[in-house]
């Protein structure tokens, strides 16, 4: 019976954030192995404690029983999985490239494995992470071993990724709500490939365009029809799987970009012709740029003049320069010092990660009064700190965020954090004692995430802008290979496509 090995090695970095992360990073979120990893991924399991119950995983290993109906095994690894943020340390990168490959020779005869990983991993010491893992998996397992990839659609392709891959699939949602389905159908091409019943062919495209699509939330009117000319061309039955890419603006790749991959079943011709067509309408929308985000005090306006909709729900205010889900530190205070000097009368709920505090007051009954500093502590250059008076609230050990304090400023409910303030669905407060519901503004740091979970008592979205490392125009820091869009005016995507590829021109 042919075996098939599974792992997840997954981050999604920010090369601007100067806070490395290590193993104990992804300790903190999902860190799983073997028999607890295949239980996790089962139909009664919860993969991700405290956010999925079924990901990628659970989602190949479905593929498995469904598509190989008993004629393949799936052999569990482990599974590495950390909230965004700044590179992996040389050490941390190496644990896991190692681990992946010794556990993989361990296993036994094996046929393949599937990866879950992101696609926009940043590491010290490498330009391209996720291809040196996929390149190590391929020297110890030999040219016939088959690798099927899920990637986030934010993931950045590069030729020494692609070229390593057999099979790979990207999500088709963004906010992303298809982790188990993207598993599914990776694991149904690979199953498949490995029983020899498709011989997967590939062709991909690489576009100089780093921002474009509006929102590029796939329902809305600019990138609906994409997705929908997407799905059509999935009826074929020799198209198996096609995947854009819109590029993580906060890699620091001298080639970044949006991108297309198609999977086709021995149709190496029909593979090139739907990347092409693919990339020509990602192109197109390229002009339709992301929405102007208020600054803090255009911010508070916003607010205040939101009054029925704070009536009958709340207000999100995402942290547009500090957001957590795209790799910062969570410690900026600038919305928090506006919202204190600014929010009289409207009750905010705002995160802020700092250790040292959470520290110094975990355990304290509530109504202690506190006077404390917070912020700043883990990128002082971009983040000054602030200091605030008020009583405790709570105090609680969370999966993931690591111990978590929440304190009452007043009109502001303050939570703070050890690890990352990944504030992106109502529980982050409400198991502080804190209801969205009943504030009029709850600040999250989350880019897209947060509409899904925050949906039913959302009645208005504000991204703010006060700068930080997840600012869009950190693109401008990036010294490209090539000029690209919207940083240049580029006319054709194609001779920077070829180049990337490693084409020459006709």
């Amino acid at each position: 019976m042919p075996r098939i090995a599974y792992a997840r090695i997954a981050q999604e970095g920010n090369a601007f954030s100067p806070v490395r992360t290590e193993v104990e990073d992804f300790a903190r979120c999902h860190l799983h192995e073997g028999r607890d990893l295949h239980e996790r991924c089962s139909a009664k399991g919860q993969e991700v404690d405290d956010w999925l119950k079924n990901a990628e995983l659970s989602g190949f290993v479905d593929s498995v029983q469904k598509v190989g109906r008993g004629r393949v095994e799936a052999v569990p690894l482990f599974g590495a999985w950390a909230i965004p943020g700044g590179p992996l340390s040389v050490a941390c990168f190496e644990h896991f490239r190692d681990k992946l490959v010794a556990m993989l020779k361990a296993a036994g005869p094996l046929d393949g494995v599937f990866l879950s990983m992101h696609g926009a991993m940043i590491a010290d010491g490498s330009d391209d992470p996720e291809a040196d893992y996929v390149h190590a998996v391929r020297e110890a397992m030999g040219p016939d071993f088959k690798i099927g990839v899920s990637l986030d659609l934010h993931a950045q392709l590069h030729g020494r990724f692609v070229d390593e891959v057999d099979v790979m699939g990207a999500y088709r949602t963004n906010p992303h709500r298809d982790h188990a389905k993207t598993g599914f159908r990776t694991g149904d091409m690979l199953v498949r490939t490995v029983l020899g019943e498709i011989k997967p062919t590939t062709a991909w495209r690489s576009l100089p365009l780093v921002c474009g699509g509006g929102t590029t939330i796939d329902f809305l009117p600019t990138m609906r029809p994409v997705y929908r000319w997407m799905k059509r061309q999935e009826k074929n039955p020799k198209v198996l799987y096609v995947s854009m890419f819109n590029a993580h603006l906060w890699n620091d790749s001298p080639d970044l970009g949006w991108a297309a991959h198609v999977v086709t079943d021995n149709d190496p011709a029909l593979a090139e012709a739907v990347a092409d067509e693919l990339a020509e309408m990602l192109w197109e929308v390229r002009h339709k740029q992301p929405p102007h985000f208020p600054d803090a005090d255009e911010t508070m306006r916003l607010v205040r003049s939101a009054r029925l909709r704070r009536k009958v729900g709340t207000v999100c205010v995402c942290d547009a320069s500090d957001i957590v889900g795209c790799g910062a530190a969570g410690e900026n205070t600038r919305l928090l010092k506006t919202i204190l000097e600014q929010g009289q009368g409207l009750k905010s709920y705002v995160p802020v990660r700092d250790h040292e505090v959470v520290s110094q007051l975990f355990g304290k009954s509530k109504g202690e009064s506190v006077d404390v500093t917070v912020g700043g502590k883990l990128h002082p250059a971009m983040n000054s700190p602030i200091r605030v008076r008020g009583t405790m609230l709570a105090s609680q050990e969370r999966s993931g965020l690591g111990r978590t304090i929440a304190l009452d400023l007043d009109h502001v409910k303050l939570v703070v954090t050890e690890g990352p303030a990944m504030a992106m669905k109502p529980d982050f407060y409400r198991d502080l004692g804190l209801e969205p519901w009943r504030a009029d503004m709850v600040v999250v740091k989350s880019m897209f995430p947060f509409r899904l979970y925050f949906a039913g008592m959302n009645r208005k979205t504000i991204y703010a802008r006060t700068k930080g490392v997840t600012d869009f125009d950190t693109m401008n820091q990036v010294d490209f290979n090539d000029p690209v869009f919207p940083k240049n005016q580029v006319a054709d995507w194609r001779p920077t496509d070829r180049k990337r590829r490693g084409l020459l021109d006709a």
